[in-house]
């Protein structure tokens, strides 16, 4: 029986008691001593649960500062990997964009000298083009300045007779043989 029992059936017996005058009441002394006894014997009984109760509640508030301890300390971990986390993001992206700077900064370089070479190679061709053109044009105000009563077959004649000369000085000059005039 607990001890809030037993003080509520000693009020009870309290209020069930005879009126006297002068606002007394009559009471059974046994029965006040037996209400005293069962409160002592579950007094006790009371006390240790509430020990155990006051025990209990030092280790739950222990365990929950312990768990609470825990959890922060689990956070805080939490936050730094977090924290390295992002830098490490961080530094991901500069990298990165240094690379492709870098990347655009070189191609950018590469086609400026690819431009310059085809540029080069291009004035050379036409270089040779406006040479070989100036021959052509020369070769035909060649042709068309033709000497008077002279065939078309005439410089043709002679520029044979040129180029032959040319291979037989050649000629001569591999046999040691000195030069022999030829006329056309």
């Amino acid at each position: 029986m607990s001890i809030y029992r037993v003080i509520d059936k000693l009020e009870n017996y309290v209020r069930e008691g005879t009126w006297l005058p002068f606002g007394m009441r009559v009471l059974s002394e046994e029965r006040l001593i037996e209400f005293i006894e069962k409160m002592r014997s579950t007094l006790p009984e009371e006390v240790g649960r509430a020990k155990v109760i006051a025990t209990n509640k030092e280790r739950v508030i222990r365990e929950a500062q312990e768990r609470a301890q825990s959890i922060v300390d689990e956070a805080t971990t939490a936050h730094s990997q977090l924290v390295d986390q992002s830098e490490i993001v961080r530094q991901a992206r500069a990298t990165a964009e240094v690379v492709l700077r870098e990347a655009e900064e070189k191609a950018q370089r590469i086609q400026q000298g690819a431009d310059g070479y085809a540029a080069q190679l291009l004035a050379e061709l036409e270089n040779r083009l406006s040479s070989a053109l100036g021959s052509v044009r020369k070769g035909q105000d060649a042709l068309t300045r033709q000497r008077p009563g002279a065939t078309v077959d005439a410089p043709l004649a002679e520029a044979a007779a040129k180029t032959k000369r040319v291979a037989f000085d050649a000629q001569n000059e591999t046999l040691e043989l000195p030069p022999v005039e030829i006329t056309p």
